[in-house]
C-alpha cells in the first residue's frame, strides 16, 4: 500500500444511501483529494477487497472506512475477515459509525480497528473529522508500501 501523491484511495462500507452522498459530499467540501469507492455491506466490501487485491491494475486501499451496523455481514464480521486474511490484515481500517458504545469501541479495538470515530452531526464537524483523517493519514503516519499499487 502506498499512499498517492496528493491523493487517498478509500473504500467507505456504509449501507445508508443518505450517509453515502453526505460522505461524498463532505469530501469534496473538505478539499482533501480522495478516490472514493463504497460499498452497501460487509459481504460486498469482502468482494471488492478480494477483487482489488487480484488486479495490480486496482490494488487495495489505502484506507477503509467501515460502518459497524450494516446487512448482511456487519461490520464487526467484516474487521474480523480482514484481520483473518492475510493480504488484507495490514490494511487500516477506520471504524465511522454512529455507536458510542462502549461495548461497540471495545470489540472494534480488540478486533483490530485502527481507529474509532463516532460520526459527527453537524456536516462542519464531519468535514472537519474527514480532514483531520486526511492530515493524519497523508502527513504523519508511516505506511508501508506496496509494490503491486498503480503509481499515477
Amino acid at each position: 500500500m502506498t499512499q498517492m501523491q496528493g491523493s487517498l484511495s478509500i473504500l467507505v462500507a456504509e449501507d445508508d444511501a443518505d450517509d453515502r452522498v453526505l460522505l461524498a459530499d463532505a469530501f469534496a467540501e473538505s478539499g482533501v483529494v480522495v478516490a472514493l469507492d463504497f460499498v452497501t455491506d460487509g459481504v460486498e466490501l469482502m468482494q471488492r477487497l478480494a477483487l482489488r487485491d487480484s488486479d495490480v491494475n486496482l490494488g487495495l486501499p489505502d484506507l477503509v472506512l467501515l460502518d459497524l451496523n450494516m446487512p448482511r455481514m456487519d461490520g464487526r464480521e467484516a474487521l474480523r475477515a480482514i484481520r483473518e486474511h492475510e493480504r488484507l490484515r495490514h490494511l487500516p481500517v477506520i471504524i465511522l459509525t454512529t455507536s458510542k458504545a462502549e461495548l461497540d469501541i471495545r470489540v472494534s479495538y480488540q478486533l483490530g480497528a485502527n481507529s474509532y470515530v463516532t460520526k459527527p452531526r453537524r456536516f462542519d464537524e464531519l468535514i472537519a473529522v474527514l480532514r483531520s483523517l486526511e492530515r493524519y493519514w497523508m502527513d504523519i503516519v508511516q505506511l508501508p508500501s506496496d509494490a503491486r499499487r498503480v503509481q499515477p
